[in-house]
């Protein structure tokens, strides 16, 4: 498994990605993401692929995306993260987290949190993350979905 930026010659796995009604009370499409990501520079669409198939999609958002969720200008965004709906249940989100900080140290090197927002309702998506390593720290944010909890991923690896 493993991740990769969005290039224009992925569409053919866009166009196969399938997510529910369910999962967009929660998160946004990869196609709609897309378009997001093609006009903001400070948009990153990463695919997770195994073998050929695209399985889990999201977004890291530098800068002004951070700013609702953290004042930390060294932190990146998770945004629009899903998984297909046909590869759910398969650990392909949590190894994707588990992947993300060495993606993240080898690609945007000055990063030292990830930081995503997460529906309160949303308590399957919140297992996950903490099972990942993010710390919920009782920050809440007002999403375009209602109210979401802030966690925080450290990529500062302590000298313990």
């Amino acid at each position: 498994m493993r991740l990769k930026f969005y290039e224009k010659k992925d569409d053919h796995l866009i166009e196969r990605y399938t997510i529910t009604k369910e999962q967009l009370r929660y998160t946004m499409s990869p196609k709609e993401s897309i378009e997001l990501v093609q006009q903001d520079k400070n948009r990153h669409a990463v695919l997770v692929i195994d073998e050929d198939r695209l399985v889990t999609f999201f977004v890291l958002h530098e800068k002004e995306g951070v700013t609702p969720y953290s004042s930390n200008e060294q932190a990146i965004l998770i945004r629009a993260f899903s998984t297909d709906f046909y590869e759910q249940g398969k650990g392909y989100a949590k190894t994707a987290l588990q992947l993300l900080p060495d993606f993240i140290l080898e690609h945007f090197p000055t990063i030292n949190e990830l930081v995503l927002g997460v529906n309160s309702p949303n308590t399957a998506a919140q297992s996950l993350y903490k099972k990942c390593g993010f710390v919920d720290e009782g920050r809440l944010a007002k999403g375009f979905r209602g109210e979401i909890k802030v966690m925080s991923y450290s990529l500062i690896k302590s000298n313990s």
